[in-house]
C-alpha cells in the first residue's frame, strides 16, 4: 500500500534532484529520505530513482510514476483543505426541521446559510419531532430542528432555540356560543391539534385534563397551515403557536382564548449526531439560534399593546364539564 510520507519524499527528491534537499525540505534526515524511497521502490517492485546521476535523476518508470504522485498529494492537499475553512463546506446537508419552525423563521435560516456558505445544497425533510430524531440517528438527516428528549444524550449535541408560546383560537362568529351556559362550547366546538404523536397533541390532552375535561374531542391534524385553516372557518378550537397567526389574530380572522392558566410552551433545539462535522454543525447551529431570536423578538414587538389590536374572548370554565 502506497504511503503519502513516501510518495512525498520521492516527489521532492525528484524536484529538488538530491536527498539531502529534500530532507531540508521535509524537515527529515537524508538517510530516513533514502529510507522511505527505497520502501517505495519495495512496494511498486521497480527502481524510480537513478542515484549515481548528479543531480538524482528519474527513471523511466520514475518519470510516469512521478506525475500520479504528485496528483495524489495534491489531491490529498486539496481534501484537507475542507477542514481549513468551513466556508467551502459543498457537501449536501440533510437538514430535517419541524413545520412550525418551516413556516416561521425558517427562510431567513436558509438565507443566512446559504450566504455563509454558498456552495452548499440543502436537502430538507420537513416532519414530525419524533420522526426526524429518528432519522438523525440512522444517519438519514445531518441536522435537525426538533423537539429534543428523543435519543441517547451521549450521542448528540444541540442548542436550545426560542420557545414558541401557545395559545388557543377560534373564529369570531363562535363568540357568541362561548357566552353562552358554561358548558355548551365544550359540547359543540372540538379541539385541534397536531397530530397524536406530535408532543402538542399529548400536551394539550394533559392540560385539559388539568382542567378538569377527563374525555376531550380533539381533531388530530399532521399540518399546521391545516390546523390555521380548518380554525379560521369555525371547525373547532385551534391550539396554535401565537406567533405563526399573528396576521390572521390582527386581521380578525381568529380570536384568541384568554384561558385560565397558558397552554405549555413548544420547546425546540437544533440537533446534531456527535459524530457529525462539529465545527460545521455547531456554527450552523448557532445561525439558527440567532434567527430563532430574531423572529421571536420582532413577533413580540408586532404584539406590543400599542400597535396591535387582535381580539381576545374570555374562555369559559373549563371545570366541572360534563
Amino acid at each position: 500500500m502506497l504511503d503519502f510520507k513516501e510518495l512525498e519524499a520521492f516527489v521532492w527528491a525528484v524536484k529538488l534532484g538530491s536527498f539531502r534537499k529534500a530532507a531540508i525540505r521535509l524537515c527529515l534526515t537524508q538517510p530516513s529520505i533514502s529510507e522511505r524511497i527505497s520502501r517505495l521502490e519495495s512496494t511498486v517492485g521497480e527502481l524510480l530513482l537513478e542515484r549515481s546521476a548528479r543531480p538524482i535523476q528519474p527513471t523511466m518508470r520514475g518519470r510516469e510514476f512521478f506525475l500520479h504522485a504528485q496528483r495524489m498529494l495534491d489531491q490529498r492537499d486539496e481534501a484537507m483543505r475542507l477542514f481549513d475553512s468551513d466556508e467551502d463546506f459543498s457537501a449536501p446537508l440533510r437538514l430535517g426541521t419541524v413545520e412550525t419552525i418551516a413556516h416561521s423563521w425558517f427562510p431567513d435560516f436558509m438565507r443566512s446559510l446559504t450566504e455563509r456558505y454558498p456552495k452548499l445544497s440543502i436537502e430538507l425533510t420537513v416532519d414530525y419531532s419524533l420522526a426526524l430524531n429518528e432519522r438523525l440517528i440512522a444517519n438519514e438527516l445531518d441536522i435537525v430542528l426538533a423537539m429534543n428528549g428523543f435519543l441517547p444524550v451521549d450521542q448528540v449535541e444541540y442548542l436550545a432555540l426560542n420557545p414558541y408560546e401557545m395559545g388557543m383560537f377560534v373564529a369570531p362568529h363562535h363568540a357568541e356560543l362561548l357566552g353562552q351556559s358554561p358548558f355548551a362550547w365544550l359540547e359543540r366546538l372540538p379541539f385541534i391539534s397536531f397530530g397524536k404523536a406530535a408532543r402538542p397533541y399529548q400536551e394539550l390532552a394533559a392540560y385539559l385534563a388539568d382542567q378538569g375535561v377527563d374525555d376531550p374531542h380533539i381533531h388530530s391534524v399532521s399540518t399546521l397551515m391545516t390546523i390555521v385553516r380548518l380554525t379560521t372557518e369555525g371547525l373547532g378550537i385551534g391550539a396554535l403557536p401565537v406567533s405563526t397567526v399573528l396576521e390572521q389574530w390582527q386581521g380578525g380572522e381568529l380570536c384568541r382564548l384568554d384561558l385560565p392558566r397558558p397552554l405549555p410552551a413548544m420547546y425546540y433545539d437544533i440537533i446534531w449526531r456527535k459524530a457529525s462535522h462539529p465545527r460545521f454543525c455547531k456554527s450552523v447551529a448557532r445561525m439558527a439560534q440567532t434567527c430563532s431570536r430574531a423572529y421571536a423578538n420582532d413577533r413580540a414587538n408586532q404584539v406590543a399593546p400599542s400597535r396591535f389590536d387582535g381580539q381576545w374572548l374570555k374562555a369559559p370554565p373549563f371545570a366541572d364539564a360534563p
